[in-house]
């Protein structure tokens, strides 16, 4: 626990000065932050084989496409550039044609990574340029759901929520989400301003809600590819996805909100 808190910390010094300073400073970490990711994502060998180093390199290049497509904040409406999707499928799949190791099967597993992490990184600097506010309010809203969950699904937790994550408990969910959506409603009451009080604690209850399910679904991952972490690069937290499971989804279901209001 020690090791985890003192990584947290470190992690705050890190990239709440980053954030701050925001434009080119934020936008070279977040790419960074994105080639790990990918780098976790291509090690799960249980999904799929291991590619060539020419083809991690190239999609190394997509993914920084697609980071980097549609850079202002108004365009978080129009989602990722076609231009940059259209290239990653001519270079992902091309290659399939000279390579025989390098199946179709595996280009199409390999673009659906790719697009997935190049979308949610992409939207990582959207929010920064869109509203400065609303990344830290989405940011908190994944982190108390996933810490008070933890916290009392140990204390009084005895239902099992999910068989993705056997230490998931509807009590603790049930906790984190309610914790959760109290204080994010109030940091964006508070702090970014609401017109529409009920609307805004009906959508952090909703997002928190997709932060759970979120956590799930990348537990599910570990599980079908045996493994307890993504990768040991932040000690006593695990991968880049790790921390970042519950947040994507969050992240991704309020561009979707965005798009309907």
């Amino acid at each position: 626990m020690k090791r985890r808190i003192i990584s947290a910390l470190c992690l705050l010094i890190i990239i709440v000065p980053l954030y701050l300073l925001g434009g080119i400073c934020w936008a070279m970490a977040v790419g960074i932050t994105s080639i790990f990711a990918l780098k976790e994502a291509l090690d799960l060998k249980a999904s799929h084989v291991s590619y060539p180093l020419p083809i991690q390199l190239t999609a190394v290049i997509c993914l920084l496409l697609l980071v980097y497509s549609k850079f202002d904040g108004y365009n978080l409406a129009f989602g990722v550039s076609y231009v940059a999707m259209a290239l990653s499928f001519i270079l992902l799949l091309l290659p399939t044609l000279v390579i025989k190791k390098y199946t179709t099967k595996e280009a199409f597993y390999l673009l659906g990574v790719v697009i997935f992490l190049g979308t949610v990184f992409n939207t990582f600097i959207l929010f920064e340029n869109f509203h400065r506010l609303i990344l830290p309010y989405l940011v908190l809203i994944a982190s108390m759901t996933d810490t008070f969950s933890m916290i009392i699904g140990k204390l009084i937790g005895t239902h099992r929520l999910s068989s993705a994550d056997p230490d998931k408990t509807i009590e603790g969910a049930i906790g984190g989400i309610t914790i959760a959506s109290i204080i994010a409603s109030f940091f964006y009451i508070k702090v970014i301003g609401s017109p529409n009080i009920p609307t805004t604690i009906i959508t952090t209850i909703f997002l928190s809600i997709i932060s759970v399910i979120g956590d799930l679904i990348f537990n599910k991952i570990k599980r079908e590819n045996d493994l307890q972490k993504f990768s040991k690069i932040i000690p006593g937290h695990g991968g880049i996805l790790d921390r970042l499971d519950s947040l994507i989804f969050t992240v991704l279901t309020y561009v979707v909100i965005l798009y309907i209001i």
